[in-house]
């Protein structure tokens, strides 16, 4: 048989283990199909021409880059072991490289690596043995009723969370399609576990985990099954909650009586509050197969996560039908502050500046509106020229030039004539900066929105700060 290069595609992309390849900068040529399965790539096209320390995918990344500098000099290497992060979690893996020639010359790489993370978990004791659902429990569904006394209990559940795996949470709503069967199918996407995992260690983040997996699969457990996708991404199938108002009550209950979301957890050397942000879509009314319903799934967690995460979002057509990911991806912090930086110089006073700067932190921060405090204690928006607000007791709480709360309950407590203004204004949850608009008198810049319970992210920090600069 002669090798063509669709064969040699076909080959590459049906192994099981994540292969790439490189140039001799080390810069990525092409990965197969594994490989975008594993960091949840759509295409190669974010990675070609980009090396491991770009993608910041290794804590350490000095080991990875010798190691193939050793086999750019000729050297092949074979199953060592390393780390990489994805989505926000540390992995275990084991990598092989080895040279490629043309002729005699060394033009790059080619390497594959698998992920042994659970294997090692199970062999040092670390998942402490969580599992959420029985053979009984699975055989309340048919497609497992029908494989579950030829396939072992361990290879159907995750090893960590004791939920359904990745491969059988996919093989089961694929065959819910195939059988035509209503579902909602829904991705939790648990909000800076990174954080969990950097402050408290990954031994909190596998609590977290098993914790989160068991209240989802509690909230579900008469109707439906949890699975994890990988790393802290969770996967729901839910047979009852098909229709909107249904899936909307469903999701209220979710995010405040269940217990699996929104919870303060406590570890050995502190505390943090868990949430999580939610992407969903229903089968068949909303796509009538796997492929679109969970590009619509992965659609609606992006959008979630541009509204200040920590909430839920069901797919409606008429609304988020011709919404594109790249609309509410991050553009780079950097090309956003050059942006910024751009728009305000054109301007010579507060308020020109804040309305230049609008569109753009419009998009950045989802907001509808920014406010100022300016020196008098009065607060004005940059949108509603008519809008006079009184923020004079501000400075009660601002012992910093940055704030943010989910809540307003700190700003209730010390600020009852600036809580009352953002109250009247539908305001709930708010980030603020102060700066000094010439001379030493204070300012503020209040970035505000309706949303409860919003979570503000550095990079929405940074900007804000980055803008107080320039206007001060």
């Amino acid at each position: 048989m002669k090798m063509t290069v669709e064969l040699f595609d076909n080959i590459i992309n049906t192994s099981q283990d994540c292969v790439f390849w490189k140039d001799s900068e080390r810069r990525f040529l092409g990965v197969n199909q594994a490989f975008l399965d594993f960091y949840g790539f759509e295409s190669a096209e974010v990675l070609i021409g980009k090396t491991d320390e770009d993608m910041g995918w290794h804590s350490d990344p000095e080991p990875f880059m010798q190691d193939e500098m050793r086999v750019l000099a000729g050297r092949s290497t074979y199953k060592v072991q390393g780390k990489c992060f994805i989505r926000g979690e540390e992995r275990d893996i084991i990598a092989s490289k080895r040279p490629l020639y043309e002729g005699d010359k060394i033009v790059g790489l080619v390497g594959s690596f698998v992920d042994i993370t659970e294997v090692l978990r199970r062999k040092n004791g670390l998942d402490s043995a969580q599992v959420v659902y029985t053979i009984d429990k699975l055989r309340k569904y048919s497609y497992f009723d029908n494989i579950i006394d030829e396939i072992s209990l361990d290879e159907i559940l995750d090893p960590l969370t004791g939920v359904l795996s990745r491969s059988y949470s996919m093989k089961f709503v694929n065959n819910l399609i195939a059988e035509k069967i209503p579902f909602t199918f829904t991705i939790i996407d648990l909000d800076n576990f990174k954080y969990v995992n950097d402050n408290f260690g990954h031994a909190a983040g596998d609590h977290v985990l098993k914790y989160v997996s068991k209240g989802l699969a509690d909230a579900a457990k008469d109707f439906g099954l949890v699975g994890r996708f990988g790393g802290d991404e969770l996967l729901m199938v839910d047979l009852k909650n098909i229709e909107s108002d249904q899936k909307k009550s469903f999701f209220e209950d979710l995010y405040t009586k269940s217990g699996a979301l929104r919870l303060m957890m406590d570890f050995d050397t502190g505390s943090s509050m868990i949430t999580a942000t939610v992407g969903c879509a229903s089968y068949p009314s909303d796509a009538d197969n796997f492929d679109e319903l969970f590009n619509i799934i992965d659609k609606m967690l992006y959008i979630g996560k541009g509204k200040g995460r920590d909430c839920y979002t069901i797919y409606d057509e008429s609304v988020h039908k011709d919404i594109e990911v790249s609309s509410v991806a991050r553009k780079g912090m950097f090309r956003e502050m050059q942006n910024i930086k751009a728009l305000t110089s054109r301007e010579n006073d507060l308020r020109g500046k804040l309305t230049a700067a609008m569109p753009e932190l419009k998009d950045i921060m989802q907001i509808e509106d920014l406010y100022y405090v300016e020196a008098d204690g009065r607060m004005r928006s940059v949108n509603d020229t008519k809008f006079d607000g009184d923020a004079s007791d501000i400075s009660n709480f601002m012992k910093e030039d940055i704030f943010a709360e989910r809540t307003l309950e700190n700003v209730e407590k010390n600020a009852p004539i600036f809580y009352e203004t953002l109250t009247k204004r539908g305001l709930s949850s708010a980030l603020i900066m102060r700066f000094c608009n010439g001379g030493n008198d204070q300012c503020y810049l209040v970035c505000a929105v309706e949303r409860k319970y919003r979570i503000w992210q550095d990079n929405e920090c940074a900007i804000l700060y980055y803008l107080a600069g320039l206007l001060g």
